[in-house]
Parts: C-alpha cells; sequence; structure tokens
C-alpha cells in the first residue's frame, strides 16, 4: 500500500494574494514530499498565462476577454485595495524587502518540485484560453481528472 499523502488544490481565483496562498501551501506539501496536484480553472487560468500575446484564433467575445484579463502572474492583482493596480505594486515591493519568494518564483519551483499543474479545459473553452497561450509543463484536463486525483487525496483545498 502507498503511505504517500496527497494534496489537491483547486485555483479557482486569479487574484495575486490567493493565488500566492495556493502555491505556498503546494511548495510546502511537495518539499514534505506529499504529492501535489493543483486545478486551474476560471481566473485562476490567468495565472498561466504567457506574459507575452500569443496568436490564436478565437471568436470576438473570447478576443474581448483575452484582451481584459491579466496576461501572466506578474499582472495579476490583490484581492482587497488593489486601487487599479497599485495595490499589488505596493504588496510586491513589500513582499521584497519581507525576502518574501515572488509568485513567478514560487511557479517555477512548483515545477521543479514536480507539482501536477492541470488547465481546466471547459473553463479554457468558456473564456477563450488557447494551450499556446499557457506557461510550458502543464497537464490539460477536465473536471472527472481533477476528481480522480481529489478521491485519492487526504487534503482537497478550494482558493
Amino acid at each position: 500500500m502507498d503511505t504517500k499523502k496527497k494534496k489537491t488544490i483547486i485555483v479557482f481565483s486569479g487574484d495575486l494574494d490567493k493565488v500566492m496562498a495556493a502555491f505556498v501551501i503546494a511548495n510546502g506539501a511537495a518539499a514534505m514530499d506529499d504529492d501535489v496536484t493543483m486545478f486551474f480553472t476560471f481566473w485562476g487560468l490567468n495565472t498561466l498565462r504567457k506574459p507575452e500575446k500569443v496568436k490564436a484564433k478565437k471568436s470576438f467575445l473570447q478576443g474581448m476577454f483575452g484582451r481584459m484579463m491579466p496576461r501572466g502572474a506578474e499582472k495579476l492583482g490583490i484581492s482587497k485595495m488593489n486601487f487599479g493596480g497599485m495595490g499589488a505594486s505596493m504588496m510586491k515591493i513589500v513582499m521584497k524587502q519581507q525576502n518574501v519568494t515572488s509568485l513567478p518564483e514560487l511557479i517555477q519551483t512548483a515545477k521543479e518540485q514536480g507539482i501536477k499543474m492541470i488547465a481546466c479545459t471547459m473553463s479554457m473553452d468558456v473564456m477563450g484560453i488557447r494551450e499556446e497561450e499557457l506557461i510550458e509543463g502543464l497537464e490539460f484536463a477536465g473536471v472527472a481528472t481533477y476528481l480522480g486525483e481529489a478521491d485519492e487525496a487526504n487534503v482537497n483545498l478550494f482558493i
């Protein structure tokens, strides 16, 4: 019998502070030798977008979504007191002063630790996000895959 513990995290939010919390927990669990799966859905998918514009065939509405949503981890706002992006900028300054790992560094560490990151294909379809617009190293699947992972986990979080 496999005694290794497993954690799953649904990343629904696209807020910097919430996504950072998800990655801090995921990296902590992986450092404790737990298997970790992160399932990115709806606004959480923005975390995984490449920062540069990627040409992809989209409908008019999907194109509008793409232009209005933040492109990547560096562009996420915070959940409270964002003030048009000023709040996120101030938070990043304070985090740097306190030697807090940045979100892009947390994402890289997650990749290095073998954390499974799954982009929800249904949410991608709804929001008009294409595979080529997302960072490397992801898996693409639907809710059934997440539920299979969650069935095996001893901790399931929704952030």
